[in-house]
Parts: C-alpha cells; sequence; structure tokens
C-alpha cells in the first residue's frame, strides 16, 4: 500500500480559557438539526461539558470515533484531589453509555468538523467560543492509503446487531434525504 498525505482536522482545547458557558454545545446541536438551526437539542451536539462545580473546572469533550465494544480499562484520574472515572474524558460512543448516540435513533454521533457546502473556514463550536478555548487546527500526515471493507462491515454488522435492521436503514434514508435537501 502506498502513503499519501491526509489532512487532519483536530480541535485543541485550553482548558484555561473555558468558562462552561454552552456555546459550544448549542450551536453543534442546532447546526445537526434537522433541518438546520430549526431546534436545540444538546444531546444532538458532538461536544460535550463535563463540569467539577466544586472546583469551577470545565472541560469540553468533542465525540471520536465509535467503538463496538466497552474499554477494558476502568481507570480513575485525580485531578486537584477529585476523583473522575476514565469514561467521563472518552470521546467515543460505546454500549456501556449513552453520551455521544443520536437521542431519535441511538446511533453514535462523531464530530464532522461542520462539514457543510459550501466548506465552513473552522468547525462552528470553535468560531462560537467566545474565550478562544477551542482551537481549530488542521496537519497533513502520511498515512497508508486504506479503506478496509472488512472495517466497513463489520461496523455495520455490529450496528444492525444492537439496533436492528429497520432501525439502521430508516436512519440512512433519512441522512439520504437530509443531504439531498
Amino acid at each position: 500500500m502506498a502513503k499519501i498525505k491526509k489532512k487532519v482536522k483536530t480541535i485543541k482545547i485550553d482548558l484555561d480559557k473555558c468558562n462552561g458557558c454552552r456555546a459550544c454545545e448549542v450551536i453543534c446541536s442546532a447546526f445537526h438539526a434537522n433541518p438546520k438551526y430549526s431546534s436545540n437539542n444538546p444531546a444532538r451536539s458532538r461536544i460535550r461539558m463535563i463540569r467539577d462545580p466544586i472546583r469551577d473546572v470545565y472541560v469540553p469533550v468533542y465525540a471520536g470515533e465509535y467503538t463496538p465494544a466497552e474499554c477494558m480499562g476502568r481507570d480513575k484520574y485525580i485531578i486537584d484531589g477529585k476523583e473522575y472515572d476514565e469514561c467521563g474524558f472518552c470521546r467515543a460512543s460505546c454500549p456501556s453509555r449513552d453520551a455521544f448516540k443520536e437521542p431519535d435513533s441511538g446511533l453514535p454521533l462523531k464530530c464532522d468538523m461542520c462539514e457543510d457546502d459550501p466548506p465552513l473556514e473552522k468547525p462552528l463550536c470553535v468560531q462560537w467560543c467566545i474565550n478562544d478555548a477551542l482551537i481549530y487546527e488542521e496537519r497533513e500526515e502520511e498515512v497508508e492509503e486504506s479503506v478496509e471493507m472488512e472495517d466497513v462491515e463489520s461496523g455495520l454488522s455490529s450496528m444492525i446487531d444492537k439496533y436492528g435492521m429497520d432501525k439502521i436503514a430508516d436512519t440512512i434514508t433519512r441522512m439520504s434525504q437530509k443531504s439531498s435537501n
């Protein structure tokens, strides 16, 4: 397999600047409403705010890849004397928790960096962050060129096992209608 240069988009988070205003959650859920900007449901947001009210610390976490199984680790982290479960900071949608799942269908959510036509300069959560706590970055990386159909098929299989073929088909139909509008 040949190596190709791929544009990698990321959002860096500066915790010292985050004040927990949740503007990122609001604009993300509005952007992903159907039709766009027609409603606001934070459960549709691809970014979530984790909060420690005692220390007044806010941690924005945006949705990553779907994982078909629970992770093996159940580590705890201690930050400023408070214990946190590692699931709280995890970006994945997985079977053991409801975070980053579409509220109507239960299908996993993943940050798409607000892909739109025409393309946005940067994701809306970054644009709406009043304290510049979210920083958009693009870089090029060399990666192996391959999209394994096995990966696509195993992902679809696990979603069909969990949600049923009818729910998956309905969701694909809804998504295809949304993308043609």
